[in-house]
């Protein structure tokens, strides 16, 4: 068996701690702009609902209880517009990341299948070709590959990092093209209510899809839109041929989401209000820190959508890093996310009113 280092790349944050480390020394404090963690507090009818559920000595089961599932399934046929939603199209799963990471091995893919994701794109999608082994390509647009051994399609709309959101006509082309060549397509739907300058279309929408789920599955996170990354409450949603036997698998491997979040989920499903609140929220950091962005001499490509500024000086990555940590500004460099990156950089909307009016003073 090969060492997990010679399976998996190097954890590309650790690159980032003396850049890390320069901001920290800004006589202001550091702004932290790089990680896209939420900082704003859980709505409180969702912590009630943690709270009500924290009593639960027994076993959570995978699929989770009745009251999630219709929670999740009316979220999904209200909010993405799909219809006929049943139980048997949903899937809770642990956080969407374990999902990305575990999902080649689970769907039992291996040496000779083939993985592919977007040219510029989360990590997590390449970690699972790795841990399963599975060959990997990255693509521009998925319908120029070769189809041959392509078992596993990942779409990201709207996208980390760039905030690029599909069309409609696009998914639909792709949908069908990977229909053709009988290629299970996951998309990756975590931003999908973070849309500011495009409305996001699930791939599980009539005009997409046709009104069927064969084949095709989303992915949705609670993390961004109710600032429950740390309950790790996530799910899938589509084609049950395929999320019947992940079912079974994740019940073998113990993959259960606690109760007490299950309990948070239904309320925050449930809830429109809050979401709409948190999207205020961030829509006013990211006009700020555009604004800023821009007059500083950066230019920003997509960023349509999701939590994020694609924000380029024509320069390297490494430079650009370098230069706004001597201001105190941390943000990512676009090479984490793939060659393609490297003139980008990765700007984050997760930092608190105060610490986002603070990067904007030091950018003038």
């Amino acid at each position: 068996m090969s060492a997990v280092s010679d399976r998996l790349p190097a954890f590309p944050w650790d690159k980032l701690e003396p850049y890390k480390a320069t901001a920290t020394a800004h006589p202001g404090g550091i702004v932290d702009l790089s990680v896209g963690t939420p900082v704003d507090p859980v709505p409180d009818l969702i912590q009630k609902a943690l709270v009500a559920a924290a009593d639960s000595p027994g076993y959570p089961t995978v699929w989770g209880t009745p009251e999630l599932r219709n929670a999740i399934t009316g979220w999904v046929e209200r909010r993405l517009g799909a219809r006929e939603v049943t139980h048997r199209h949903i899937l809770p799963i642990v956080g969407s990341k374990e999902l990305v990471a575990w999902l080649p091995t689970q769907l039992g893919l291996g040496p000779g299948d083939r993985v592919a994701y977007p040219r510029l794109a989360y990590p997590t999608y390449e970690v699972g070709a790795r841990l399963a082994r599975a060959d990997h390509v990255a693509y521009d647009d998925p319908t120029e590959l070769d189809p041959a051994g392509l078992k596993l399609l990942w779409l990201n709309s709207p996208s980390n990092p760039t905030g690029r959101v599909l069309g409609k006509d696009e998914l639909t082309r792709i949908v069908a093209w990977a229909r053709e060549h009988g290629i299970l397509v996951f998309s990756d739907e975590c931003y999908i209510e973070l849309g500011w300058e495009a409305d996001p279309v699930s791939v599980l929408h009539p005009d997409v899809c046709g009104g069927s789920y064969d084949g095709i599955v989303s992915v949705h996170s609670l993390s961004k839109r109710s600032n429950l990354a740390g309950y790790r409450a996530a799910f899938l949603a589509g084609d049950p041929a395929v999320l019947g036997p992940l079912l079974e698998i994740r019940k073998h491997g113990g993959m259960m989401t606690a109760a007490p979040t299950q309990a948070a989920v239904v309320a925050a499903l449930g809830d429109d209000a809050h979401v709409r609140e948190q999207r205020e929220r961030y829509a006013a950091r990211r006009t700020l820190l555009r604004d800023a962005l821009l007059k500083h001499g950066f230019r920003i490509e997509h960023s349509e959508a999701s939590l994020y500024l694609w924000a380029t000086r024509d320069e390297s990555c490494w430079d650009t890093v370098a230069h706004l940590a001597e201001r105190g500004i941390l943000v990512a460099p676009g090479d984490f996310y793939g060659p393609a990156g490297d003139r980008f950089v990765r700007v984050a909307l997760t930092a608190t009113d105060e610490r986002v009016a603070a990067a904007v003073e030091r950018l003038h």
